[in-house]
């Protein structure tokens, strides 16, 4: 059997025994069993002893529901000193494995140095989830379809990954870690595969890293059954409550401080993010799609002092950006007050090339003490070089200063990465008008550079950039989707008139729209500055309502649940081969096959039609 092996030495002789970097021989197993690549967490070379540090964790003291308690730093050290090396999306593919070798070995040394400086207790490694390839990688010959993602296989050969660095290690599940869809028929089995594999009791972790310091996670916990696209970051209500608790109970005021880690950042933490990809796709911040608990995250940050950094990864981006790192507070002239709290957020890069979207290869690393953080870069590209990107002093218990390191590295990059948020002096905001809603916009045409951003007069924030019409969160400006595209808007006037109207007027309109006859307009007009965003095609004099979702958000849950996706797609390529069939088609792709889908969204208060306009019935353009 072909196997790929890690040779682990352990120099018992000498007196502070090294950890020899393994090599990597040149083979792949071609079993469904998970081959052995790493120094198993048995293995760990702790002053010559063999120490598994997961399960001694697991015995240690527990403390206020679940913080485990690390052992106090030796006398001579600062017991409110720590190091925490933070690694961002692994996607591990087992074909490809030198990105990590190299990584590993990087941080190995790192993690030596760290131990010598702070005590073996108070340093742990972290990893922010997203561990397989989300891709077939010729793991499992019995099924070549198969995705990476999400497999006993996966998180066994990631868990022994985490487990051979030598010091204890946490884990937040990301979008991609139950994602073993031929494995498990459900999101719970596939989740308890998950705990299991990484020795954990709950999707959650605490861990008290220094005095009055604690590690805090939260991971994802739905792929099969999520509501829209099954790559949003979902947090489930029992570790929003548990998080809670964590945060009220351990105060600013009594000295706590709380490093949080999560897959994705919270609505509100101003990072950099990918407006074609996770903002129109729904999955850039916790609970994206659920208003309330999207927003509780950054409430939770505002109301408790405590929380004093924030790490994520999910965007696959590296950090040589300044905004890859955001401060609680900003200069006014770059905008208004952005209210994070006391907390610091930051972004994490990944580790092998073939997963980055920039090129960089980095990962993170907190050094902290009674004074305040540090909050660097380990460059994987430069010899696990280590750079200071932020500086953060505590000023009191409830209060910092950030001061960033460097300049920003990468500034062309700006227009191609950076997500625009609204600000002062835009093209319907002059500079000293304040943050106010606007009741009326006049018709003005839409081109592709053509920035513009208001308030309706409910309160949703709605904006345009490179030709899209996007909507904003009305508290944190953070964008939270796509309402209309370019290719929809690009070269057509928009406008913002009133649509709320008197009862007696309304009567009258209502009376010719069927199925709306007798309906109470006085309940209905009501608020008379109901609105309606509208866009005329200048050739074809066609006008478009953009009407709101029920709930009254405008962004389109366009990416729907994968599960649902792939059955569907599974039915068209059905059809297409029924089709081929029925006609004496040479080729199933000559059918011609279209979709339909429920619920239909129309005006009329009477079912009559189910066609869909210009797809299975003419259309009204």
């Amino acid at each position: 059997m072909l196997t790929r092996t890690f040779a682990v030495a352990l120099l018992a002789a000498a007196p502070s025994a090294a950890f020899v970097q393994p090599t990597l021989s040149s083979t792949l197993s071609n079993t469904r069993s998970t081959s052995r690549l790493f120094s198993s967490k048995k293995e760990v070379a702790t002053n010559g002893e063999v120490k598994n540090t997961k399960e001694v964790t697991k015995d240690e003291a527990k403390v206020n529901g679940g913080v485990t308690n690390g052992e106090a730093a030796p006398s001579d050290q600062d017991p409110y000193s720590f190091i925490v090396p933070i690694l961002g999306d692994l996607h591990i593919d087992p074909r490809k494995m030198e990105d990590y070798e190299t990584g590993r070995t990087q941080m190995l040394s790192i993690i030596k140095d760290a131990k010598s400086k702070v005590g073996e207790d108070n340093v742990a490694l972290v990893s922010l989830g997203d561990l397989g390839e989300s891709k077939n990688c010729d793991h499992n010959p019995d099924n070549p379809f198969e995705l990476f993602a999400g497999t006993t296989q996966c998180h066994e050969m990631a868990a022994e990954f985490l487990g051979s660095f030598g010091v204890p290690f946490e884990v937040v599940g990301g979008n991609h870690d139950l994602e073993g869809l031929d494995e498990f028929e459900t999101d719970k089995e596939n989740l308890e595969m998950y705990l299991k594999a990484h020795n954990k009791e709950t999707p959650q972790f605490c861990r008290q890293v220094a005095d009055k310091t604690l590690l805090v996670g939260m991971g994802s916990t739905l792929f099969r059954d999520a509501q829209y696209t099954s790559h949003e970051v979902t947090i489930d209500q029992k570790q929003i409550d548990w998080f809670e608790n964590i945060v009220e109970t351990h105060k600013a005021e009594d000295g706590w401080k709380i490093f949080v880690f999560t897959h994705a950042p919270p609505n509100g933490s101003g990072l950099r993010v990918l407006q074609e990809n996770h903002v129109v796709n729904g999955c850039c911040w916790l609970n994206h799609s659920n208003e309330a608990q999207c927003k509780k995250f950054i409430e939770l940050v505002r109301e408790h002092r405590c929380i004093k950094a924030w790490f994520s990864g999910h965007f696959h981006l590296g950090q040589d950006y300044q905004d890859s790192i955001t401060f609680p507070t900003i200069d006014p002239k770059d905008g208004p007050y952005p209210n994070r709290g006391s907390c610091v957020f930051a972004q994490t890069s990944v580790m092998r090339a073939g997963t980055s979207r920039d090129g960089r290869q980095q990962s993170r690393l907190i050094r902290g003490n009674k004074d305040g953080f540090e909050i660097c870069t380990v460059d994987h590209q430069k010899e696990g070089k280590i750079r200071v990107d932020a500086t953060i002093s505590y000023r009191g218990d409830s209060n910092e200063v950030g001061v960033y390191a460097h300049e920003d590295e990468a500034y062309d990059h700006d227009s191609y990465f950076k997500v625009y948020q609204p600000s002062a002096g835009d093209k319907l905001h002059p500079p000293d008008d304040g943050f106010k809603r606007i009741f009326f916009i006049s018709a003005f045409d839409v081109e592709a550079d053509t920035v513009a951003w208001w308030f309706m007069s409910c309160g949703r924030a709605l904006g345009m950039l490179n030709g899209n019409l996007i909507e904003y969160d009305s508290s944190t400006l953070a964008p939270l989707g796509l309402v209309v595209g370019a290719d929809e808007l690009v070269g057509k006037k928009v406008g913002v008139i009133n649509s709320g109207l008197d009862a007696d007027t309304c009567s009258l309109m209502m009376e010719e729209v069927e199925g709306m006859e007798g309906a109470d307009c006085a309940a209905l007009a009501g608020d008379l500055r109901e609105q309606a965003v509208v866009m005329l095609d200048k050739k074809t004099g066609v006008v478009t309502v953009v009407q709101p979702n029920e709930d009254g958000s405008y962004w389109r849950k366009i990416v729907r649940n994968k599960m649902v996706r792939m059955k569907e797609v599974r039915r068209v390529k059905a059809a297409k081969m029924w089709a081929a069939e029925l006609m004496n088609l040479e080729d199933d792709s000559e059918a011609n096959v279209v979709s339909s889908w429920g619920p239909y969204m129309t005006t009329s208060g009477t079912a009559k039609k189910t066609g869909v306009a210009g797809l299975t019935a003419p259309a009204n353009l």
